[in-house]
């Protein structure tokens, strides 16, 4: 462990020195408290946005990877207090890992099983001790094996308290005929495993609340979905109107195009970049247009895990994340809003356990059973 520890630490340090070169951010200190100063406002909203499998340094910070995250670099990093070494100690699969993300503890189920995390999550704390409605809380996800994130099997939190979850590609499969070609494209349910298709249980987002919650029409649902290349871009429609309509005060939304990895396509896998790239500059943009957002919305950035470097015999690269290797456990977490610093880098290690316990930390909630604790810097 020590070994990785050592090994992340200079992949910090190189994704340092990529972002002082190309974004000029000064290096922060992890004695300075955030200007937050401990305030929470009863109005503070916050959006999380994960992406399945992240995307390695020479495909995004390294100079030659650079021209891959344009909006990243220019526009978001510049404004975010940017932490490079974010570790990864769970298991390497998208579903568990991120439920890892949304409890602050590292899951041990098995990634393919349809099954809740068993850790109380984020969003059950906030419901509980804040006493928030089911409207406030919302998940957005690329995948149905994602649908039973939103809650956990801990007794002493559930059932009932955890966060909505909207599955837009079911959405659409519920909104067409079987067959539909125009749509096959936003349909793919799973790169890493094709045959892995899970039925749906719990509570799942029933077609007519579009039009009486999200104010769809199913045409024109429909008729938007055909404009639209990739899954991700139709999960951004969704919390698009789920932000108008809703306007929830914690939103979570995962995102999977770069997961297209899996497949071996190397064009496809920057392809999935690019857009992650486009989208989270996309939602940012939302949140400073929308009336209910604008102002008072931290916004948090992170991969669920990176991939598989090319030394490594027994990984495929870019393609997959199965050595466990430091590359695929070192990954990085922005975080933009009020009283955030802006353009500031910080090198020191955080965990991936230690989000929930930085939302608990703003929003004024106490994720005991947790693992991981606030991030200083940001709270």
């Amino acid at each position: 462990m020590r070994s990785m520890l050592s090994s992340s630490a200079l992949i910090s340090r190189s994704r340092r020195e990529f972002l002082r070169d190309a974004a000029g951010l000064a290096l922060g200190s992890v004695l300075l408290p955030s200007r937050l100063s401990g305030a929470i406002s009863a109005k503070r909203k916050v959006i999380v946005v994960t992406f399945g499998g992240g995307a390695r340094d020479q495909e995004t910070f390294a100079p030659e990877g650079q021209e891959n995250i344009p909006h990243l670099m220019r526009e978001l990093i510049p404004q975010s207090s940017f932490f490079t070494q974010v570790v990864n100690r769970g298991i390497l699969g998208h579903y568990v890992a991120t439920a890892s993300l949304a409890t602050g503890t590292y899951e041990t189920f098995n990634n393919f099983a349809t099954i809740p995390p068993e850790n109380p999550t984020v969003f059950e704390y906030f419901r509980k001790e804040l006493r928030r409605p089911s409207s406030d809380a919302w998940v957005v996800a690329p995948s149905n094996g994602f649908n039973r994130i939103g809650e956990s099997s801990n007794r002493a939190f559930g059932p009932g308290l955890g966060a909505r979850v909207i599955l837009p590609k079911h959405l659409l499969s519920a909104a067409i005929s079987k067959g539909h070609a125009d749509y096959e494209h936003l349909l793919r349910d799973n790169y890493e495993t094709p045959f892995y298709s899970p039925e749906l249980a719990g509570n799942d987002f029933e077609l007519e609340q579009l039009e009486t919650m999200l104010k769809l029409s199913v045409d024109g649902f429909k008729s938007h979905a055909q404009t639209l290349s990739s899954p991700d871009e139709l999960s951004l429609y969704i919390v698009r109107q789920l932000m108008r309509q809703v306007a929830p005060s914690l939103l979570w939304v995962t995102l999977h195009d770069i997961d297209v990895a899996h497949a071996g396509a190397y064009s496809l896998y920057i392809e999935g970049i690019r857009r992650t790239d486009r989208l989270c500059a996309e939602l940012w943009k939302m949140i400073q247009d929308e009336p209910e957002y604008a102002g008072k919305t931290s916004l948090f950035i992170l991969p669920d895990f990176g991939r598989d470097s090319d030394e490594d015999a027994g990984g495929n690269g870019f393609q997959h994340h199965r050595t466990g290797d430091v590359l695929s456990r070192t990954t990085w977490l922005m975080a933009l809003g009020p009283g955030i610093r802006e353009g500031v880098i910080y090198d020191r290690a955080v965990e991936s356990t230690d989000l929930v316990p930085t939302l608990g930390a703003l929003m004024g909630f106490s994720p005991s059973l947790a693992q991981g604790k606030p991030i200083t810097e940001l709270v």
